[in-house]
């Protein structure tokens, strides 16, 4: 096992104000900034987002996840951060996304359906774990499907 290596998965309760319109360009601008920041610091990783939280995986080194995650709480955007897995791991699991992303305005409705109605977008009902496979089982079914969302990026 690498000691350097680790998975934090946390959630957060969204903050951003403003119509569907305004909340879409903020989601965008953070996965923009968040793949750059990312790749430059070899963070691998996903986001999933339902308007009212956050879900997210980091996987790199410690101190880069640890600097990025300083950066998470600090960001006005998100409020009420829980850690719900912070632990070493043998390898990467979402090595092929600096910064993936399955959202409510990404997934056919039936998808998204199916994942609301499975964890109720509760945060009291995710565990670290559950996140985990959600978001690993549907960004790779997306990539085979050659929907875009799956792209390395």
């Amino acid at each position: 096992m690498t000691q350097d290596l680790y998975r934090l998965i946390y959630l957060s309760r969204n903050t951003i104000p403003g119509s569907n319109e305004n909340i879409h360009q903020e989601i965008e601008q953070i996965l923009a900034v968040s793949r750059q920041r990312n790749a430059a610091s070899q963070i691998t990783g996903a986001l999933m987002f339902n308007r009212e939280c956050f879900a997210q995986v980091l996987e790199g080194a410690h101190d880069d996840i640890q600097a990025t995650f300083e950066r998470i709480q600090c960001d006005p955007r998100h409020a009420d951060v829980v850690v719900l897995d912070f632990e070493p791991v043998e390898a990467r699991r979402f090595s092929h996304w600096s910064m993936g992303y399955i959202g409510y305005d990404t997934l056919a409705s039936k998808e998204f359906t199916q994942i609301q109605q499975a964890t109720g977008f509760d945060v009291k009902q995710f565990s670290g774990e559950r996140i985990y496979d959600l978001l690993h089982a549907h960004l790779y079914a997306a990539e085979k499907a050659g929907s875009g969302l799956g792209k390395i990026a």
